[in-house]
């Protein structure tokens, strides 16, 4: 990180001075940082932005005192513990105005230290959005004892885009209003990301040298939809356990909700039972007998759900044949009749291991995703596994549009004028990313392999028809895959923090490709001591023990 940083203040200066030439005070420059941020609640020419808008105005500029680390007790995932220290910076916050007056406004967050790297970098979302991101948090699969961006001097920015979830309302409410979905599809990251600019040239005098993009799950979707879209705006792109493909998913996960609803719910106890049955197939094929599986591909094929059916009595010690055909539904690709944008048919079945993963509610893996503690019902509950409360969701109210659609009777065919729309809005599938690479943008792609939330294949299938479009020798130029065998959707399960952002502004500023990354699992109280670490493989290889102590990445190789 030093190398990275000693190059992002030299070449800071270099922008700040070419700034000074144009600009004699810009505002954090000024002797008083306090008056200066102050300055920046002036409003905005909606020329500035390069989508339609209606302009946009700044709420407030506060200069915030530098404060400490804090770590939190309980919370939904284990980054959300940490609450990074933070340096002096100003703290902007302001809205994007719709063109359409009733649809809602893009809140959006900006902070700009007052000792600036002379980078940016924007964050992405989670699920539906609706939730102002402060970019003051870790980054995606970060290190916890490393310092977050604003600490190391960079510029962050965070949107709601574009819809703010109000209590008692579904979060899919919002897409009942046509500009408020293309915001959440593309828009708003990228009129945030110009806003954001223009923000950082009132305040040093020049806009900044590189741009990042980093975001997890909808966030992750979010950063190849700016490669795809936008590639002019960013030089470096990471993004972790992307939902890409966007609308296969939702009915996928609304056709794993019904397959285990009534006596085919996959209780608590049966999910351990299939988790321990995946460690008993798969857990010693890497060479090491450590509670995880490192090859969840081979896997597949070892383990076979139907060797857990009853024989007599439904117990918690056996699956009913209702339950293996509901575990069998959430392995199968969902098919559709008709392509969607960019000529996708399916999505992907999702993988096996980490069934039972513990996370930082009452359960991982399938408990938190797909099963919950209570089996679906319609309308769903709190209780209800994520996966089937976001799909059914999305069915009401972005394809049927219509809030009592009885999701029963979901059938794309019935709907595909309306699924064909918003896939063409939502997919980020498009396999041309050649402007992109002639910009000389870079993209790290990471999937947590024990993820049941969305299928990890659904991007190692999206990094193959990028090859096959481009060819392995152009990808190889600006695009890495990564895997996490045994790492859950949030970061649960196995060692999944890894240093990604300086890896990339290695790659972007040094033409330096990653390599030799290692992930850990740490403590989550300072000073976050490393309990495990693993190679962190590029696909397709998978870390293969080779001997040694379990707990050190050391002791394992990248194998095929």
């Amino acid at each position: 990180m030093t190398n990275v940083n000693t190059l992002l203040r030299a070449t800071a200066l270099l922008a700040l001075g070419a700034g000074l030439a144009a600009c004699s005070t810009p505002a954090l420059l000024s002797s008083d940082a306090k008056s200066g941020c102050a300055t920046l609640v002036a409003g905005f020419d909606k020329g500035v932005i390069g989508l339609p808008t209606s302009g946009a105005t700044i709420d407030s500029a506060t200069l915030i005192a530098a404060s400490p680390l804090a770590v939190a007790e309980r919370g939904p995932t284990p980054a959300s513990l940490v609450t990074p220290a933070v340096p002096e910076y100003c703290k902007v916050l302001g809205r994007i105005l719709p063109v359409d007056p009733a649809a809602p406004a893009i809140l959006f967050q900006v902070n700009l230290p007052t000792k600036w790297n002379g980078r940016s970098v924007q964050y992405g979302g989670g699920g539906f959005n609706g939730t102002l991101i402060s970019g003051l948090a870790l980054v995606p699969a970060a290190r916890f004892d490393l310092p977050a961006p604003l600490a190391q001097g960079y510029a962050t920015v965070g949107t709601d885009s574009g819809h703010q979830t109000k209590p008692g309302n579904p979060p899919q409410a919002f897409a009942l209003n046509d500009e408020a979905l293309v915001n959440f599809a593309h828009a708003s990251y990228k009129k945030v990301r110009d806003v954001s600019v223009e923000l950082m040239r009132r305040a040093y005098g020049a806009a900044p040298a590189k741009l990042y993009f980093v975001g997890s799950s909808e966030g992750g979707r979010e950063g190849l939809t700016m490669a795809q879209r936008y590639p002019k705006d960013f030089d470096g792109i990471f993004s972790r356990v992307p939902v890409i493909n966007w609308t296969a998913l939702q009915f996928a996960g609304t056709r794993n909700g019904l397959a285990s609803m009534g006596d085919a719910w996959i209780r608590p106890p049966l999910v351990k039972l299939v988790g321990d049955a995946v460690l008993a197939a798969c857990d010693s094929a890497d060479g090491a007998v450590d509670g995880l599986v490192s090859n969840p591909v081979g896997c597949r094929q070892r383990f076979d759900v139907t060797r857990l059916r009853c024989s007599g009595a439904p117990s918690d010690a056996c699956l009913t044949d209702a339950q293996i055909k509901a575990v069998q539904a959430l392995h199968s690709p969902y098919r559709f009749d008709f392509a969607l944008a960019n000529g996708v048919r399916e999505y992907p079945g999702y993988g096996v291991s980490g069934e039972a993963t513990p996370a930082m509610g009452p359960t991982g893996g399938w408990g938190a995703w797909w099963s919950g503690s209570a089996a679906p019902v319609i309308p769903p509950v709190q209780a209800n596994g994520i996966a089937w409360f976001y799909g059914s969701g999305a069915i009401r109210y972005f394809y049927a549009r219509d809030p009592a659609f009885d999701v029963r009777q979901t059938n794309p065919n019935d709907l595909r004028q309306r699924v064909e729309a918003v896939s063409a809005l939502m997919d980020s599938t498009d396999p041309d990313l050649s402007a992109f690479r002639f910009r000389g943008g870079k993209l790290i792609i990471l999937e947590n392999m024990a993820d049941y939330a969305q299928s990890p294949f659904a991007g190692i299938r999206y990094v193959d028809s990028v090859v096959e479009r481009m060819g392995a020798g152009q990808v190889a130029e600006f695009l890495r895959l990564y895997t996490a065998p045994g790492v859950d959707h949030v970061g649960s399960g196995a060692p999944g923090n890894v240093d990604m952002l300086s890896a990339l502004a290695d790659w972007v500023e040094r033409g330096k490709p990653p390599a030799g990354l290692q992930l850990v699992a740490q403590e989550t109280k300072p000073p976050f001591a490393v309990t495990r670490s693993r190679p962190l493989c590029e696909w397709p290889r998978w870390p293969q023990y080779k001997g040694g102590d379990l707990n050190r990445a050391e002791s394992f190789e990248c194998a095929r």
